[in-house]
């Protein structure tokens, strides 16, 4: 998915470039809700393990291969916001020093791996959750189904920006179907890796998973006046 120099023409790359920055400075105030001293450590974590799997390309057939966006993975860990920020990070190590993806397509590939994959799939997986079990069952379906969701969702983001600045003229039809077809194996791999991480970590630290706050039994704190009702009633 990381799109190199040349393929947009520059109209659009300086436009995603311009959309990119602006959203990224929404998701810098949106992260100030959701970071605490749970979610900022995790942050780390999250944005140095999805640079190190990204690194790994797993084959999808015809000689081509995919690899983690990660975008629906960091979204339900840390949050949407404070996720998109985590790809983002990702995407700009690896353009600047790994030459991963074109530095006028930055901003193309920030839009397309890190925002529509994070913020797409946050939205899915959370009326995914809201119409599925509030169990750990519900809370994977929905991690699995929307990081799936979301990889094809981007090269149909993809296919649309080439369809207005294409710097080559190619046939459209077959530019969609060529990467629909191709992102929905690497959707499959996606949602494997998403339910296998989120699996572990909800089996080690279900506190430290944002998106699966709505399932961690609220405590309640027993009061002075509590305790001393409670000793009365075991006196008499």
């Amino acid at each position: 998915m990381h799109v190199p120099d040349g393929f947009l023409n520059a109209p659009v790359s300086i436009a995603t470039g311009a959309v990119a920055a602006g959203a990224v400075a929404l998701a810098i105030r949106g992260a100030r809700k959701e970071l605490d001293e749970k979610t900022a450590p995790m942050a780390g974590l999250v944005a140095a393990f999805i640079f190190a799997v990204q690194m790994m390309n797993f084959p999808v057939g015809a000689g081509t291969s995919g690899h983690l966006m990660g975008g629906v993975l960091a979204a339900i860990l840390v949050g949407p916001y404070t996720g998109a920020l985590c790809v983002t990070v990702v995407l700009i190590v690896q353009g600047l020093l790994f030459a991963d993806g074109g530095l006028t397509a930055l901003g193309t590939n920030i839009i397309l791996i890190s925002l529509v994959t994070t913020f797409g799939g946050w939205a899915l997986f959370r009326g995914l959750v809201m119409a599925l079990p509030k169990n750990r069952v519900g809370l994977l379906t929905s991690g699995g189904i929307s990081a799936f969701l979301s990889v094809p969702l981007a090269a149909l983001v993809f296919s649309g920006l080439y369809l207005v600045g294409g710097a080559v003229d190619i046939d459209l039809g077959a530019l969609f179907a060529t990467m629909l077809g191709v992102h929905v194996l690497i959707g499959i791999g996606e949602a494997l890796i998403t339910v296998v991480v989120i699996g572990a970590v909800l089996t080690a630290r279900p506190d430290l998973v944002y998106g699966a706050r709505h399932l961690t039994p609220q405590l309640t704190l027993r009061t002075s006046s509590t305790a001393s009702s409670s000793s009365t009633k075991a006196a008499v």
